[in-house]
């Protein structure tokens, strides 16, 4: 694993640790909040529903009040219960009447109970239910909890009654709610509470994917500002290794020119001089002499020869004394001579650019002539120069066997050749570029307008 990717982790990993860690601590104290928030809230919702039951009570008494001064008793009776009979507030909230014996007078549900007497009925707990209504009533009226068989349900559940005494007509008046209501209510609570915890964790969650997000993004981001400054620094470095190695070229090529070369012509000169003093010798003596010499003279002259090359290949004169288009073409042409290989070179004009510049592209193209005489096997080369306004553009071609770019340009398979040429133009802010096959190959060096400029 890369370093950086390691710093990366080290630094996204504690903050979803610690996010995670929030997220539990909040969910934890959320529920338990929820849960003291439904201990405190169920006595005001039985609290509440006591008091509604009172009141619903309070609104049947007193729908029937003023049927007491009516006086047809029995047609204020049957009007009164007509009236607590369509008296409800929901489908299983309604109002029944039982007189103090337990005969029931009234149930708008349960219709079949009208008229029995129910005084001895019993609850699934064994307990009585009518007759815990009618004391309660008789002292003043209040609560009582039975369990009852639900209209909507069938089902036999607890209901929470509330009841009062009718004086006039000694009626037992209660009306009732079924105590899951409000396990419903808490139920409701409940679930408003666990959405508003899911919603929270939500929010926690897309903020740490944020904040993980952010540190990728800004991890990235400084990655690659690091990686273009450090890509710059070693461009920058190639570029002063390069100019160090023509400056140490120019250096030696200056030495050997000046120094060693002008040594061996005096050498020469001195054999040369001999050579003409042997001449008046005696034949015998000036045959054998005069073999000698002019063997020394001709391996002095081959030594000029090679060390005049290798100066011109250190660094041409023609570079610095005409210019580049002056330079590629003496090379080319010591190249066809040398190869016997047909060479072409095409250049509208002269231009103009910096001394690295110049010398990047014709060790460029030196370069590419020396893989081509020892890999290609081609029989024809071409080199074009070609100058606009936007770029300069220089392409080498050859119709020789080719190879394969990507393979070749990994500099742990080839070697610095290609490598090296292609950095000395990216160097300059150029672009290089390689085309390759069976017909030939073809290097395309582009450089744009603003690194001609000196």
């Amino acid at each position: 694993m890369q370093l950086r990717m390691k710093v990366f982790l080290l630094a996204v990993f504690p903050l979803l640790l610690a996010v995670a860690a929030i997220a539990a601590v909040v969910r934890l104290e959320t529920r338990a909040l929820a849960e003291a928030e439904m201990q405190a809230v169920q006595p005001v919702l039985v609290s509440m529903q006591r008091e509604q039951l009172r009141h619903y009570v309070d609104l049947a008494l007193g729908s029937i009040k003023h049927l007491h001064e009516s006086a047809d008793e029995e047609a204020a009776t049957r009007e009164a219960l007509s009236i607590l009979r369509n008296l409800d507030y929901g489908e299983d909230n309604y109002f029944f009447v039982y007189d103090p014996s337990g005969r029931n007078l009234m149930h708008p549900r349960q219709p079949e109970l009208v008229g029995q007497n129910l005084w001895e009925m019993r609850d699934p707990d064994g307990l009585p239910i009518i007759q815990r209504l009618v004391e309660q009533a008789r002292q003043g009226g209040g609560f009582v909890e039975f369990k009852w068989r639900r209209p909507s349900t069938g089902r036999v559940e607890r209901k929470l009654g509330y009841v009062a005494f009718e004086q006039n007509w000694r009626w037992v008046i209660g009306t009732g709610v079924y105590l899951d209501e409000i396990e419903d209510a808490k139920g409701r609570i409940d679930r408003e509470a666990s959405r508003a915890i899911n919603a929270t964790m939500g929010i926690i969650v897309v903020i740490a994917g944020a904040a993980a997000l952010l540190v990728a993004v800004c991890g990235l981001a400084l990655n690659f500002s690091e990686q273009r400054v450090a890509d710059a620094k070693i461009r920058a470095l190639a570029h002063q290794v390069v100019l160090s190695q023509e400056r140490e070229r120019a250096r030696v090529a200056s030495e050997l020119h000046d120094g060693v070369s002008q040594l061996l012509v005096s050498v020469k000169f001195i054999f040369e001089s001999a050579q003409a003093r042997v001449a008046m010798l005696a034949d015998e003596t000036r045959h054998g002499i005069g073999r000698a010499m002019g063997q020394g003279l001709d391996r002095i002259n081959e030594v000029l020869r090679e060390v005049r090359r290798i100066s011109h290949g250190l660094r041409p004169t023609a570079l610095d004394d005409l210019g580049l288009v002056p330079a590629l073409s003496q090379m080319l042409d010591e190249f066809a001579l040398r190869t016997r290989l047909q060479a072409r070179f095409k250049a509208e004009d002269n231009p103009r650019m910096p001394e690295a510049v110049a010398t990047a592209l014709f060790r460029v193209v030196q370069e590419a002539l020396t893989n081509i005489e020892r890999h290609s096997q081609a029989s024809e080369v071409a080199l074009s120069l070609m100058s606009r306004a936007q770029a300069l553009r220089l392409t080498i071609s050859d119709n020789g066997v080719g190879f394969d770019p990507d393979a070749l340009l990994d500099q742990t398979r080839c070697g610095l050749g290609l490598s090296s040429m292609r950095e000395r133009v990216e160097t300059l802010g150029g672009l290089f570029s390689i085309r390759s096959g069976p017909q030939g190959t073809s290097i395309e060096i582009v450089l744009p307008a603003h690194s001609l400029k000196a």
